[in-house]
């Protein structure tokens, strides 16, 4: 897998995680706070979408996660 597709699957379950946390009728529910990381996380999206470069990318690269297809 590359880093591009990484990132989509660890963005999208941060995000179901970050709601199910948030959602005062989730069984999971810890405080209306934790979707302050949803937005961040949309955030992190929406600026890589622009510069191409995110702190995740980032992370991968380092642990050798190829960033394309050959």
């Amino acid at each position: 897998m590359t880093i591009e597709r990484y990132i989509r699957i660890i963005a999208g379950l941060f995000i179901l995680v970050s709601l199910a946390l948030g959602i005062e009728g989730s069984p999971l529910f810890v405080s209306p706070w934790a979707l302050a990381f949803t937005a961040f996380v949309g955030l992190n999206l929406f600026q890589f979408g622009f510069s191409n470069w995110c702190p995740m990318a980032s992370i991968l690269k380092l642990l050798g996660v190829p960033e394309s297809r050959k």
